[in-house]
This record gives structure tokens, C-alpha cells and sequence, in this order.
């Protein structure tokens, strides 16, 4: 054969070869089957007896094998290898292809590849944009040399199976953060007599989480909590840090303390265990009689307030650094009053921030924006007048607290589970409405004791072991309060003797009292004159 035939028969050995991993085909194929495909034309290709992709964990620290042919037992086997250790270790820290000719326990750190009997290696980087995502390597069971060409192959490989994994796992990331983000935020607003609570949350035009929150809570000593904050950065890792702090402040906050001691305490907890962090946040703590607002903000805007008769106006409130910023922050809380009929908004800078746009600017209009409705009309204000027929470029979390007048107070109306532990919930609320509707202390009690006794009465009777629930309803007709409480059960015969007193002391602290026992359940009707609030 003469040279020109041979270099030109090479020549085409070389493209066929290459064309067995670079085929267009491949581009069609999900990344769930791309990389087991590509995996068995390498081992073609190279004539090798083993092929393997190993991955970076979360954290850079770390490689872990994801997929292996001819030495599958390195992913049933969760085979991890330290950056900078071993063969693939050095592989993906000079980020560059590395040849092996002796394996064993002083140049390889899996154990598998000697102990299948390994004679060579083969291994190149995993890199996208310069930053190394694994590695990909061949082993021989005979000693060889890999050839340039073959260490060409090898890389085009790596980077085909480099874009899959990073499209992959970009993927999988956004949808973790979405699901997290997503399990983070109530799921619905507390129910609080005398308040209304709306909120809004509107993700980013990009799509990726942003670490944007807002959380609302009942404490037990009846003050209502309300956070905001913003984690900085983006995707998962921010929306896990999201999720820290959630359930970080709220521990706090059930430990008592104001608002400022609540924040200090998450600010050394996410120092200590998220060095480098940083996020914004806002507490607030709405006293039980609805009377004052107590705010500390870490690096978070502040809220607006709109008033009767008033243009909606920032709250004046002393900003301390973001959580995470320095250390051993003295930090403030400042008190605001919340006559009825006002309204609060907390909100993210993706409601007020825009690009060559000043920030004051956008204050200035959220401000016109806020006025002393209903919160879910000014949350539809505010989202139409500053979001309006645009997509935000950041994520927007808006939530409104309205103190109600007492005009606008509707009946309250509480549905839940039959246990013993429903009755203090009861109990929190039928006092908050009480208040309210301006009901004496005299009318408080005898009612407190009397929807309480028939609450008991419902738990106790109604249902067996699998348990049900109780709906409350409480209406004002005219000075009178009219309480209602129903059951879906069947009532059991009383247990022991001198039981019916309940029934007595609803009697003897209500005007009138009627029970109905029917075939759907019990209910039982007490009117009460709520007198004069002293």
C-alpha cells in the first residue's frame, strides 16, 4: 500500500472515530440516555476496558461516581475521591489530561481500579467555561500507551458529556430551589381576628430563585410575627439559606424577646453555621390588641403605612446592618402606632427597583400606591401600579397587614381539629373579637367560659379515635353575640358520674343557651349581651 493510500486510510479511521462521539445524533438524545450512550462508544472507540464519569458534589471538595462502564460497582458503591488526591483527584485539580501507568494504592485512591486489576488510565477534565465539573476516564486491563489522538477523542468526549451534565444539573437546580422556595412560603395567612393579611409573590424574569420570603406567624403569648428578607445570591444555595433562617427565626422568636434580640440571635446562628452569607431581613411583632407595630430591620426597607385620610408614607424606622454583614451589631426596634383602618406593606426591592432608575423613585410611587383599604385591593394596587403589564427582573414578595374598623369586623369563623389542644386557638381568637366589637370584660369571660365548655363538650363526645372537626361561628346582632358551635359526630354516653356540668356553666353564663342534637351532628347556639367595653 502506498504512504498516500495509508495516510489517507488513517485519515478516515480518525474521522470515523470521531464522528462515534461527536454524532449529531447523540444532540437528540435526553441526558438521562446521552450519557450511558456515549459512555459505551467511548469504551469502542478507545478500546478500553473501563470508562467512568465522576462529578464535583456540591462544595468543590469532592468528586462521586455518577456512571461507569466495565466497572460498575464505583457508582453502586458511591466511590468518592478528594480533589487534589489520587488519580482523578489530580486530574480535575490541574484540570488538564493525566496519563497513569502504574496503578495501585500509591497513585490511586478508589481501591476498585486496582483491585479489578487496572494497568492504565487515562483521565481528562469535565470543564465548562473554564470551571471543572468531574472527570471522565479509561483504564486498561494490559499496560498501554494512549496515544495524542486518543487523549483528543477522550477530551471531546469529556466536553460533550460536560455541557449534558452542567444543562442537567442547572435543570434539576432551579426546580429544587422552586420546590423549596415554594415549601417555604405559607401556604396560607393566619386567620386573626381584627386583621386582614393579603400577599403576593411574582418570581424574577430570569426564573431563578432569589431567596425572596415572607412569613407570618401566631405567637403563643397572641402577638403576631411578620418577616420579610432577601438572601443574597441565587438558585438552590439561596433558597437553602432561605430556608435556615426560616426556620432559624422562627425558633427564636417562639424563645421570646423583641424584634431586635430575635434578629441578633439568627445574625450569630447564620455567622456561625453560613460563614459568608448575607441576607436582609425585617421583623416585625404586631401587639395583641393590634394597637402598635415593634420593627428591627437588618438592612431590609422599611415598611409603609397607609392611614385614613393620608398619604401612604415610609415608617420611620432605624435601619441596622443585613444579617450576616459585621459582627456583634447592636441592633433597634422602633414602635409605630397602627390606628384602625391602617394599613402595612412589606415588600422585597424587586417591587420598588429598576434599572436607571433611582430607588427613591420607585419608593415614591409605592407610597401613592398604598392607601387604607382591604389588603388584598392594595396588594392588586401596588402590583398594578409598580409591576403593572411588565415582567420584574427580580423576584417580588408583597405582603399587607390591615387593621380592621370595627364597621368592617365580620362574623369570626374558626373550623378546627377535635383535640384538646384546639381549645387555647378558640379561646385567642374569640378574644381578639370580643376586643373588637368592644365587648365588657364581664361579657368576655362568661362567653370565653361558655363557647369553651361547648368546644370541650365536642371533643370529648362527638367523635371516636378517628376524630373529626369543630366549627366555631361568632356574629354580633345588634349589643347581643351570638356563638355558635358545631360538630359532625355522634355523642357517646358521658364517662363516670357527675358529668353535665359543662351544660350547667353554659346556662348560667350565657342569656340563652340551645343544644340540637340531629342526625348530621350536634350544635349548640349561646347569646350573650356583650354590654359596654369599659
Amino acid at each position: 500500500m502506498s504512504t498516500s493510500a495509508s495516510a489517507r486510510l488513517e485519515a478516515e479511521h480518525k474521522l470515523q472515530r470521531i464522528g462515534l462521539v461527536s454524532d449529531s445524533a447523540l444532540a437528540h438524545l435526553a441526558t438521562e440516555d446521552l450519557l450511558p450512550e456515549l459512555l459505551d462508544r467511548v469504551r469502542q472507540v478507545l478500546n478500553s476496558d473501563t470508562v467512568a464519569v465522576l462529578l464535583l458534589e456540591p462544595g468543590g471538595r469532592e468528586l462521586v461516581a455518577v456512571a461507569a462502564r466495565g466497572i460498575e460497582t464505583e457508582v453502586s458503591q458511591g466511590v468518592r475521591v478528594p480533589v487534589g488526591k489520587g488519580f482523578a483527584g489530580q486530574v480535575v485539580a490541574r484540570r488538564e489530561p493525566v496519563q497513569l501507568q502504574r496503578v495501585d494504592s500509591t497513585t490511586v485512591v478508589n481501591r476498585l481500579l486496582w483491585e479489578k486489576g487496572i494497568q492504565t488510565l487515562l483521565g481528562v477534565p469535565l470543564l465548562v467555561g473554564g470551571d471543572a465539573l468531574g472527570v471522565l476516564h479509561v483504564g486498561s486491563l494490559s499496560p498501554r500507551e494512549f496515544t495524542p489522538e486518543d487523549v483528543e477523542l477522550l477530551q471531546l468526549a469529556a466536553d460533550r458529556i460536560a455541557l449534558a451534565a452542567h444543562a442537567q444539573r442547572a435543570k434539576a437546580e432551579r426546580a429544587a430551589a422552586a420546590e423549596l422556595q415554594r415549601s417555604l412560603l405559607p401556604t396560607q395567612l393566619p386567620i386573626v381576628p381584627g386583621l386582614e393579611l393579603a400577599a403576593r409573590y411574582v418570581p424574577g424574569d430570569e426564573g431563578a430563585i432569589a431567596g425572596d420570603w415572607y412569613d407570618v406567624f401566631l405567637l403563643p403569648n397572641g402577638w403576631l410575627g411578620v418577616v420579610i428578607g432577601d438572601v443574597v445570591g441565587h438558585g438552590l444555595p439561596a433558597a437553602i439559606v432561605m430556608g435556615r433562617m426560616r426556620s432559624a427565626l422562627r425558633a427564636f422568636a417562639l424563645e421570646g424577646g423583641d424584634p431586635a434580640e430575635v434578629l441578633s440571635n439568627l445574625d450569630r446562628k447564620m455567622q456561625h453555621f453560613e460563614p459568608g452569607m448575607m441576607a436582609t431581613v425585617l421583623y416585625a411583632l404586631v401587639e395583641p390588641n393590634f394597637e402598635r407595630l415593634h420593627v428591627s430591620s437588618a438592612g431590609h426597607l422599611v415598611p409603609v403605612q397607609g392611614r385614613v385620610g393620608e398619604r401612604g408614607r415610609l415608617l420611620d424606622v432605624a435601619v441596622d446592618p443585613p444579617i450576616g454583614a459585621l459582627r456583634d451589631v447592636r441592633r433597634r426596634v422602633t414602635v409605630s402606632e397602627m390606628p384602625p383602618g391602617s394599613v402595612v406593606c412589606f415588600y422585597t426591592d424587586g417591587l420598588v427597583e429598576r434599572r436607571g432608575i433611582a430607588l427613591d423613585d420607585g419608593l415614591e410611587r409605592l407610597c401613592d400606591a398604598v392607601h387604607p383599604a382591604q389588603a388584598h385591593t392594595v396588594c392588586a394596587d401596588v402590583m398594578a401600579e409598580l409591576i403593572g403589564e411588565d415582567t420584574p427582573d427580580d423576584d417580588v414578595a408583597l405582603l399587607a397587614v390591615r387593621r380592621q374598623n370595627r364597621a368592617d369586623l365580620g362574623p369570626l369563623e374558626l373550623t378546627v381539629p377535635a383535640v384538646p389542644e384546639s381549645l387555647k386557638e378558640v379561646r385567642s381568637a374569640m378574644r381578639r373579637w370580643l376586643t373588637i366589637v368592644g365587648a365588657s370584660q364581664d361579657a368576655t369571660s362568661d362567653l370565653l367560659v361558655a363557647v369553651g365548655e361547648a368546644t370541650s363538650n365536642a371533643v370529648e363526645h362527638a367523635y371516636g379515635p378517628a376524630g373529626g372537626v369543630i366549627k366555631v361561628r361568632m356574629e354580633l346582632r345588634g349589643r347581643d353575640a351570638i356563638a355558635t358551635v358545631c360538630d359532625e359526630g355522634r355523642w357517646r354516653p358521658p364517662r363516670g358520674e357527675n358529668r353535665g356540668r359543662g351544660t350547667l356553666l353554659m346556662h348560667r353564663c350565657g342569656d340563652e343557651v340551645r343544644i340540637d342534637h340531629h342526625a348530621h351532628g350536634t350544635e349548640v347556639m349561646i347569646r350573650r349581651a356583650i354590654g359596654h367595653a369599659e
